[in-house]
């Protein structure tokens, strides 16, 4: 009986300690804030300011963008991603290029590639890296703005 009780304290102690340490196996997880003097864009507006929030979603994750774009306008879109290369829709305002789902493949544990799509069409291509240390995340894109017009962009992002 004595091992029948240590063997399921284990159990629930192990399953009580999975969860924080798969989120330390993905360094995307957290709050991000856009650092516009380290950021370039091309083709396209800065945003005057961009938060994203990264959160555990099962096996995945779910990506929350706000902010304030130049013209403005409010930003803020969302969308979740098992990192599988598999199309996932974005909802929301403010998405670049006007895209309507987004594929992630995790290429290493600190970098990211995807692409995104409208109707099916791809719009952009992004890059996501997260350095070493965990501090900061620098994200470049390429592709065509909401208007068709070529774009680029190197997005840094520091933790919070």
């Amino acid at each position: 009986m004595k091992r029948i009780l240590f063997l399921l304290a284990v159990f629930v102690l192990s399953a009580a300690v999975s969860g924080p340490l798969m989120a330390q196996d993905n360094p995307f997880l957290g709050t991000w804030k856009l650092n516009t003097a380290k950021s370039k864009f091309t083709g396209v507006p800065a945003p005057k300011e961009m938060t994203r929030e990264i959160t555990a979603d099962g096996s995945g994750a779910k990506y929350s963008f706000s902010g304030t774009a130049a013209d403005g306008s409010a930003i803020s879109y969302s969308f979740t991603t098992q990192y599988d290369g598999k199309d996932t829709a974005i909802t929301g305002s403010g998405i670049p290029g006007g895209a309507d789902t987004i594929t992630l493949k995790r290429i290493t544990p600190h970098k990211s590639e995807g692409a995104l799509k409208k109707g099916g069409t791809e719009v952009a291509k992004v890059t996501a890296i997260v350095s070493k240390d965990g501090k900061t995340a620098t994200v470049t894109s390429s592709g065509k703005s909401a208007d068709g017009k070529s774009m680029s962009s190197v997005s840094v992002y520091d933790k919070q």
